[in-house]
């Protein structure tokens, strides 16, 4: 089974020499370095689902918050520093 948790796009690279957009994402208390080339639209802030090292789609901050609502339900988030909601 797979569970997917938002993360937040804390960081955007482009390597215009190869046209690929690179950034980091962070998971609660842990941040992982993200190929982006899948979602050029994101900007920091947003938030976004990775698969094996890559960013596949992009969620609105509402969205991410009641995936955060639903995994804490389930107690699945027990590792991880969920970000407060503004």
């Amino acid at each position: 089974m797979c569970l997917w948790v938002p993360g937040r796009v804390i960081e955007v690279t482009k390597d215009e020499g190869l046209g690929l957009s690179y950034g980091k994402v962070q998971f609660g208390g842990i941040t992982k370095d993200v190929n982006l080339s899948y979602t050029p639209e994101v900007t920091v802030g947003d938030y976004v689902v990775v698969h094996v090292g890559f960013a596949i789609s992009r969620l609105d901050e509402e969205e991410a918050h009641k995936v955060f609502a639903y995994l804490e339900k389930l107690n699945a988030l027990s590792e991880l520093q969920i970000p407060e909601q503004k």
